[in-house]
């Protein structure tokens, strides 16, 4: 056995600076109202004696737990998978780590996951929830709601309920689409294909409107529904190849979609961009740097996004920071040129 030592208290620390106890908690928890000199003290104090505030007696101070949910809302299996929700979870960890708050990871495999999400937010645990990759039929934003925590979403909500004032950051995921088709069309490309993304999802559904702008009277038979997976694209040009053989060009909804189909395309002897020109969305470096050829992509800032849901959330919580949260914040997409088109 080891005798452990005592931890610093707030005595040890006031008594080191040569304040008064009620000085140092204001300091630790981030109050106002303290002279900077006296605030360089009392840092300078805990740094020396190892000081770590009590999470508990924090919160009955500032009545914040510092930890925000974020919500993705999809099964393990598809999080895992997906580079796109490691960029957009790096972002928000970074974020909520220069605050000094925690992450708490929750993941929706099905119904009773709904419900118990539900739960958790209206029970106190946290102090808000960053919520993303809703799909249209998806229970959560009601469930959050009835809980009463504050909320940014990733991504254009999709639901029609009266509400105005939801906050969200997402991607100009139309215009991205609109660019991605006009360079494939610029190219002289005649037979130009989408593969969707699953169209429950407004991502999804705003790029497929992206697509049909430019598009307008294509052949209906181009368009072939996807779920943004690469086995998604691999079926989807599978189909699209029988549908229309004489396919000159892909504008596929993410970039994992295009990495399937060009899989597909090798296979089948097509080559690219002299047969089929390719162009995906999202521009995630593992894999658009590694298709054969590079995938020319419409490049939107993941990490970003990540990092402005938790910069819109926490500015919602930090009350005395003044101004108002917009309710909806959409960031400019960039056609990324490589080999495939």
């Amino acid at each position: 056995m080891t005798d452990t030592a005592p931890r610093p208290t707030l005595e040890a620390v006031a008594a080191r600076a040569g304040v008064s106890r009620a000085t140092v908690s204001r300091v630790v928890n981030g109050g106002d109202g303290v002279r900077e000199p006296l605030v360089e003290r009392v840092r300078r104090a805990v740094e020396e004696l190892g000081y770590v505030p009590n999470q508990a007696a924090r919160s009955l101070v500032t009545r914040r737990h510092y930890a925000v949910a974020v919500v993705v809302a999809e099964p393990e299996t598809r999080v895992f998978a997906d580079p796109f929700f490691a960029l957009q979870l790096r972002g928000i960890s970074k974020e909520l780590t220069a605050h000094d708050n925690q992450l708490v990871l929750l993941l929706t495999e099905g119904r009773d996951d709904h419900a118990r999400v539900g739960r958790y937010l209206a029970g106190g645990h946290v102090d808000g929830a960053l919520v993303f990759s809703l799909h249209l039929d998806d229970p959560l934003p009601e469930l959050i709601q009835r809980a009463g925590v504050p909320t940014v979403f990733g991504g254009r909500p999709g639901w029609s309920d009266g509400t105005t004032d939801v906050v969200y950051v997402d991607s100009d995921n139309r215009g991205g689409a609109r660019e991605a088709v006009r360079h494939l069309v610029g190219l002289g490309r005649t037979r130009v294909a989408h593969i969707t993304g699953p169209l429950d999802q407004t991502s999804a559904a705003d790029r497929l409107d992206g697509y049909r702008d430019v598009m307008g009277d294509a052949d209906p038979k181009l368009v072939v529904r996807g779920d943004f997976t690469p086995a998604g694209g691999e079926r989807a040009m599978r189909e699209l190849l029988g549908r229309c053989p004489d396919v000159d060009a892909v504008f596929a909804a993410n970039d994992l979609t295009a990495s399937g189909a060009l899989r597909v395309l090798r296979e089948g002897g097509r080559r690219v961009p002299g047969d089929v020109a390719v162009i995906g969305f999202d521009d995630m470096l593992p894999v658009a740097e590694q298709t054969d050829p590079p995938l020319t992509t419409v490049r939107q800032d993941i990490e970003e996004m990540g990092r402005l849901m938790a910069r819109l959330l926490l500015r919602d919580l930090d009350r005395s920071s003044g101004g108002a949260t917009p309710a909806g914040v959409v960031l400019p997409t960039t056609l990324i040129r490589r080999a495939s088109a």
